[in-house]
């Protein structure tokens, strides 16, 4: 079953034994009659219900570990269940998702072996699946394996069609839809478990118990089916090579560790604002098994080599697996705003998995930066100005970084808090970009020896609560920098320089302010300038950049 293979947080333990009242797992053809033969089965139009185990995402790689199919009449009544194992002549892939181990298959038959017996099942009948596209992709290229091919079949898609049936869903997995209409899902992620919980959905479509009545498409499928001529021999193909690809050799690498904040924007997840932002109709079901290969925050190369594979599969070109990745991305970057603000972990995973997607990041960015500008512009909306006394410095702003260390930890708890409710960002770390340090000078850590490095400005908790009651407004990234605190032995001369900046119809004393070392850097490669993307900028280039932008201001 493609959903939910990378469902690395289901809470069930791994399976290795069928659910009560299901197959023995190693049974390598196991039938169970409802209500016909298979024989007389097989004389009635209907639906064959497929769903497959795998041993991961890449038909062209990767193979069919288990699969089931039971069988019903037009209306979706069950009169056949017929399941099987197979040995996939070499590694299983992910046990703990699937349940199956290599001893498991060890003396199952491989699928060429029963070929016949599967061909059998399925003729005449209109095949249907959830993500079906999914479980024919590995069909055929298992027919291929053994040298035969599969005609073109009529399929119905119980994920494509829960669309019509369940439109208000969020996720669209097995699950979610059977949970939707009432459907008891046992022995999920085993082949028959999700087959007939397949046909029970399917079956609902089928009847009348949802708002929409079947279409004519999905009533005419097993007609259409009946008229198909499958092969009676092999032929007509050209085999698969007998060697999987090398990456499919590495396929057994324990599950990664959970990108925390990137997996709770993917419980959240919609499949439908994705085409709000751009994304290909024809793309929800590629985008569904990629949110699921999203999970961990990571991308290796298996992982990447079977996305190439099941965009092939769902008939995506280049432009069109760009403009979905776009549109996953971009959703996600939105539904990270609903709460009001993005926290640092939320946009180093969006950032991060727009990189793994070879989305510009800046697509991402953009978006956040520009929601964090209009939070920032909120925040600073009702501020008050400094008093005339004002006697502490350069005052603290909305957007600015500080740090802490060495704090009574309920004090430091409290204002990290406060401070962060009034868009201060709380920072791990002593970079120059940090506004202050605030510390009561009862321990001396890194966070302290970079600040002494740097020359950040060091304040004390109670200072520090001060310089929150008179928040003073953001100041526009594109007008001035972040301001560098002076040293305690410099003197205003030595950084002062005589012209004001102006931003948002306020006047700040130049003497609080550095250049960016971003905008330095920018202005720099722009003018000529060999900068490197990190290190302490030369003064030369430092200088130079002043002087343009002071000559800039005074035209």
């Amino acid at each position: 079953m493609a959903m939910g293979f990378f469902d690395r947080f289901r809470k069930s333990k791994p399976r290795h034994a069928a659910p009560a009242g299901g197959p023995p797992p190693a049974s390598p053809g196991v039938v169970r009659p409802a209500q016909a033969s298979a024989s007389s089965a097989a004389r009635v139009p209907g639906f064959a219900v497929i769903d497959v185990e795998t041993t991961g995402l890449s038909a062209a790689g990767h193979r069919v570990l288990e699969l089931a199919i039971v069988r019903t009449d037009p209306a979706g009544r069950v009169l056949d269940e017929w399941v099987s194992r197979f040995n996939p002549e070499g590694p299983v892939g992910a046990t703990h998702i699937h349940g199956i181990t290599a001893a498991d298959v060890a003396r199952a038959p491989r699928f060429a072996h029963v070929l016949e017996e599967i061909s059998d099942r399925l003729a005449g009948a209109a095949i249907a699946g959830h993500n079906v596209k999914f479980d024919l992709a590995f069909l055929r290229a298992e027919y291929a394996r053994a040298g035969w091919a599969v005609p073109h079949l009529p399929a119905a898609c119980t994920l494509a069609a829960s669309w019509d049936h369940l439109p208000h869903l969020a996720r669209r997995r097995l699950p979610d839809c059977c949970e939707a209409a009432d459907i008891r899902h046992t022995g999920a992620h085993s082949a028959l478990g999700d087959a007939r919980a397949t046909a029970a959905l399917l079956a609902g479509y089928l009847g009348h118990g949802f708002a929409q009545p079947p279409t004519a498409k999905l009533l005419a499928l097993p007609q259409l089916a009946r008229n198909v001529a499958w092969p009676t021999a092999p032929g007509g193909v050209e085999p698969l090579g007998a060697d999987a690809p090398a990456w499919v050799q590495r396929w057994s690498a324990p599950p990664k560790p959970p990108a925390v904040p990137l997996v709770q924007l993917l419980e959240r997840f919609r499949l439908a604002d994705a085409l709000d932002d751009g994304a290909p109709d024809g793309s929800l079901p590629y985008l569904q098994l990629l949110s699921e290969v999203l999970e961990d925050g990571v991308l290796d190369d298996e992982e990447r080599a079977a996305l190439v594979d099941l965009a092939a599969i769902y008939d995506l070109d280049a432009t069109a697996v760009a403009a979905a990745h776009r549109g996953l991305l971009l959703a996600l970057a939105h539904l990270a705003l609903d709460d009001g603000r993005v926290s640092r972990a939320e946009k180093a995973e969006l950032t991060a998995t727009a990189e793994l997607l070879d989305v510009p990041v800046n697509v991402v960015t953009n978006v956040l930066d520009a929601a964090e500008r209009a939070r920032h512009a909120r925040l600073s909306a009702d501020l008050g100005p400094l008093p005339a006394d004002w006697s502490l410095g350069e005052p603290l702003r909305v957007g600015d970084k500080v740090a802490f260390t060495g704090c009574d930890w309920a004090v430091r708890e409290r204002l990290e808090q406060r401070a962060d409710r009034l868009g201060v960002r709380v920072m791990n770390n002593v970079s120059s970009r940090t506004a202050l340090l605030v510390t009561d000078g009862s321990f001396e850590g890194g966070k302290a020896d970079n600040a002494t490095t740097l020359g950040t400005r060091l304040v004390h908790p109670d200072e520090f609560a001060l310089l929150l009651d008179h928040l003073q407004p953001a100041v526009s990234k594109s007008t001035i920098a972040t301001p560098r605190p002076r040293r305690s032995g410099d003197s205003v001369a030595a950084v002062a320089s005589p012209t004001p900046v102006v931003s948002e119809g306020r006047t700040v004393p130049a003497a609080h302010i550095s250049p960016s070392p971003a905008a330095v850097r920018a202005w720099a490669r722009a003018n000529g300038y060999e900068v490197g993307e990190r290190g302490r900028l030369p003064s030369e280039v430092t200088e130079a950049y002043r002087h343009a932008q002071n000559e800039g201001s005074s035209h």
